[in-house]
């Protein structure tokens, strides 16, 4: 028998997986000071998938957080364009400390959206990434680190903060994992919303892919 039907939808508000009910994004400190001193991966890569989880928070009404760290102090630029871009209508909050966490604006816009489950990415990924990570864990957050989304002033430090926020209790996650988890069934009238996403980001991951000169292995073997 052809299967056509979704599957039933579970309750959003007790569902242990990531749905559009239950999450909230934050991205912290996408500015051109924090770009240029990472080496753990190319800004090409972080943009592919941060503006991969605007579009898709987006599309599925998923409220999205956005931090800046010393643009009021005058020591910093905002938000990345290409980000800026992505999210009309978001305003930034400003900081005067690395980890968001302790600022109360930012705190506020967490706790405002009344969801416990926080998707997140920040520049560095051992910084303002892993420091509001580790607070929100030990507050009772679910914390998802968006791992292709991010990067660090080595792929050392970036790996290490990662093995320490999962040590912690994170869930580390990537940027179309993401969007398939809001999804969950190809049979759902919102579907499209994912598909449309995808099929604006494998074209750019190929192009990227082969800027960079990534080798795959299509043999079987």
């Amino acid at each position: 028998m052809a299967k056509t039907e979704q599957e039933p939808v579970r309750d959003q508000a007790t569902d242990h997986l990531l749905n559009p009910a239950n999450c909230v994004l934050a991205l912290i400190d996408y500015q051109p000071e924090q770009y240029h001193t990472i080496t753990s991966t190319s800004r090409d890569r972080i943009d592919l998938n941060v503006i991969a989880l605007c579009k898709l928070a987006t599309a599925y009404d998923v409220p999205v957080v956005l931090s800046t760290v010393g643009v009021d102090l005058g020591v910093n630029e905002g938000t990345a364009q290409v980000i800026r871009d992505e999210l009309p209508g978001v305003q930034e909050i400003d900081r005067t400390g690395v980890n968001a966490w302790e600022d109360a604006d930012f705190r506020a816009a967490i706790e405002g959206s009344g969801r416990k489950k926080v998707v997140i990415a920040g520049l560095w990924t051992e910084v303002c990434l892993t420091f509001p990570t580790l607070d929100m864990l030990a507050e009772g957050y679910d914390v998802y680190p968006v791992a292709d989304a991010v990067g660090g002033i080595s792929t050392t430090s970036h790996e290490r903060a990662l093995e320490r926020m999962v040590a912690a209790g994170a869930q580390p996650i990537t940027a179309i994992s993401f969007g398939a988890e809001l999804m969950r069934n190809w049979a759902r009238t919102d579907a499209d919303n994912l598909r449309t996403v995808m099929n604006w980001y494998f074209p750019k991951k190929q192009q990227l892919d082969q800027a960079e000169g990534v080798q795959f292995d299509n043999s079987g073997s």
